[in-house]
């Protein structure tokens, strides 16, 4: 008899949700949000993303209709290209420095300036500005910079009276002046999500920690970088995503020079693919990105739901 009562009572529990879902608007809400949330994720991620698979599989140069059809070559001229290679090369380490210099960096200042005081929002805003400042800008500017004629490197250098260096035509030098750069641009986006989370740690917590005796690097060890755990993770996603989409900067520093030495997956599709009219080509990189984009996010996703389990 309890066997028979029981499914019915689970079902009659599950229409007792329903009418309280409808009665409290969330189902309403629901019908009037996801649509033009879907249609809008349809328009700009799944359609691209169609049409770049398809058009990966023609040899096309962007006009007209693609009538070339090649299967699955691009994916092996992709494959088999030195420049790829050495522009996946690029964007691991881009993510490697993101997650060993620049997150560390930014928490580290984080730390120093949290505190709500005229001094630190001062600093706050100065650490801030180059997020701002636009990424063709920043580029711009940092090619100036590290100018051999010109620039301040060239200036430095002949004040110390050496011959001037030039950073950027140097295939051992030129990477890594950019991912310099890239620390200088984003770090300060990290540190204003770490403040944020530091700034949101019980004092009564911190205080406690210091009336046993803690010291301001134990406080920070054990009390407050365990509290903002979640807002770490979130930085890092954001890290490892930015990482693979630089392109804004190496194109005004750089351009993937000397000798297609400094491109990423992004600035290697855009001079292999779109400014030499190989759009079947660029499209085979575009879907290599997405499906790396899409692992590294599950991976990462995976890695630290494991940690935050009990």
């Amino acid at each position: 008899m309890s066997t028979l009562t029981r499914p019915a009572v689970h079902r009659r529990s599950n229409a007792d949700r329903f009418r309280q879902g409808l009665a409290s608007g969330k189902f309403t809400a629901v019908l009037i949000l996801l649509p033009p949330a879907l249609i809008l994720f349809s328009l700009f991620v799944i359609l691209p993303l169609a049409d770049a698979a398809y058009y990966s599989a023609f040899s096309w140069n962007g006009y007209g209709t693609p009538t070339n059809f090649v299967g699955t070559q691009n994916y092996e001229r992709l494959l088999d290209h030195s420049v790829f290679h050495t522009a996946l090369w690029n964007t691991a380490k881009l993510i490697l420095v993101s997650l060993v210099v620049q997150m560390p960096l930014a928490l580290g200042l984080a730390l120093l300036v949290y505190r709500k005081t005229p001094t630190n929002t001062l600093f706050r805003l100065v650490f801030f500005l180059p997020y701002i400042l636009a990424e063709v800008a920043a580029g711009l500017i940092w090619s100036f910079v590290f100018d051999g004629d010109y620039g301040i490197t060239a200036f430095m250098f002949q004040a110390l009276g050496q011959e001037s260096v030039y950073v950027l035509a140097d295939r051992q030098w030129a990477f890594p002046a950019i991912m310099t750069v890239i620390v200088w641009k984003y770090f300060g986006f990290h540190m204003m999500i770490y403040i944020a989370a530091l700034q949101s740690v019980p004092k009564d917590l911190i205080e406690a920690a210091k009336l046993e005796g803690a010291k301001p690097r134990q406080v920070a060890l054990f009390v407050q970088i365990p509290l903002i755990k979640h807002a770490i993770v979130v930085s890092g996603f954001f890290a490892i995503i930015g990482s693979l989409q630089i392109f804004d900067i190496i194109i005004p520093m750089t351009n993937g020079g000397p000798s297609n030495s400094t491109h990423t997956i992004v600035t290697y599709l855009y001079t292999f693919g779109l400014s030499r009219l190989n759009i079947g080509f660029g499209s085979a990189a575009a879907v290599v990105l997405f499906v790396l984009a899409i692992g590294i996010a599950l991976f990462y996703q995976r890695a630290t739901a494991k940690e935050e389990r009990p």
